[in-house]
């Protein structure tokens, strides 16, 4: 059987840590940023993480 191929888009999205987590990247960074609070902005630079519902469909594409 041959290999499964990665998901390039959520190979750069996505990075597992070594415990089996999911970290990402909070999205809403990228522009409107005057309107955004430093509050909000200051929050969304911190690294998330996917819940486990969505943890083991992220595993088998990445």
């Amino acid at each position: 059987m041959p290999k499964m191929k990665t998901r390039k888009a959520v190979a750069k999205r996505f990075t597992e840590t070594g415990t089996g987590k999911i970290k990402m990247m909070h999205d809403g960074k990228g522009h409107i940023l005057t309107k955004k609070s430093r509050k909000r902005k200051r929050n969304l630079r911190k690294t998330g993480y996917v819940s486990k519902q969505y943890a083991k469909n992220i595993k088998e594409m990445i």
